[in-house]
């Protein structure tokens, strides 16, 4: 299901963001995290057209972008090329990852990881990418804090104009939550005739004490929490984002 909303929506998707402002604003967060693990390696779980991808290889690492979408794969092989140090692959964030050799930062973000049906799923994927990082590795996730939004109304988010071939269009973001889901409502219109076409995409409202078990049991020696790019500390009530940076243990556990 995500899949297919994803590959009818992926001129809309890559559209609809100020993608300069985000990785500018991002970029900080990143380079810490990466100096951080000494990184060289990375992979990017669901990573959507691949803008992620693209900066984190102009810095000069080796980089593999996934996603379950072929239509978002092939738009970011199209975009930013492919070599050896830069890869593309087709693939659930829950299914292996297959590498020659371990990754030094395995990462999910976009809210992407929130976009599985079930926590079983979600473990699944944390499985997956901790287990394609070498010891004392990390692996970084973000999703959308949901606890913070008001239980009921839409809050509508952006509205941007733009053109999607050769059309120009009006797009329309807003998120609300219901209980513990959460839903993002798209709605995109043709100029100047206003004719609403409209996607609804579920998430779920992930708790950060249970993605923190959930990486302990996977193999996390220490566990981050944090409520932003900015390093915030996570405030359950009031934090935009729930960051989550996991280690993962430096030696493996003699006994397993």
């Amino acid at each position: 299901m995500t899949a297919g909303l994803f590959d009818d929506l992926t001129d809309v998707y890559d559209a609809m963001i100020d993608w300069p402002k985000r990785l500018a604003y991002e970029e900080p967060f990143f380079r810490s995290v990466f100096d951080r693990a000494g990184a060289e390696r990375i992979v990017d779980v669901a990573c959507g057209t691949g803008r992620h991808v693209a900066m984190f290889h102009s810095w000069g690492l080796d980089v593999e972008g996934s996603d379950i979408s072929p239509n978002m794969i092939d738009r970011a092989r199209a975009s930013f090329g492919q070599s050896d140090r830069l890869r593309w692959a087709v693939r659930a964030f829950d299914e292996p990852i297959r590498t020659a050799r371990p990754f030094d930062v395995a990462l999910c973000v976009g809210n992407s990881l929130a976009l599985a049906p079930d926590f079983a799923v979600i473990r699944r994927a944390l499985h997956e990418m901790m287990a394609a990082v070498r010891p004392g590795g990390l692996l970084v996730l973000q999703v959308l804090n949901l606890w913070r939004l008001t239980d009921g109304p839409c809050q509508w988010q952006k509205a941007r104009r733009t053109t999607l071939n050769e059309e120009e269009v009006l797009i329309v973001k807003g998120v609300h939550r219901c209980g513990s889901r959460g839903f993002v409502d798209l709605f995109v219109t043709p100029l100047p005739d206003i004719e609403l076409h409209g996607d609804t995409a579920v998430f779920q409202g992930l708790e950060a004490v249970d993605l923190e078990q959930a990486a302990r049991e996977e193999g996390a020696s220490s566990v981050e929490c944090l409520g932003s790019y900015r390093r915030d500390s996570y405030d359950r009530r009031t934090s935009g984002d729930l960051i989550l940076i996991a280690q993962k243990l430096a030696t493996p556990d003699r006994h397993e």
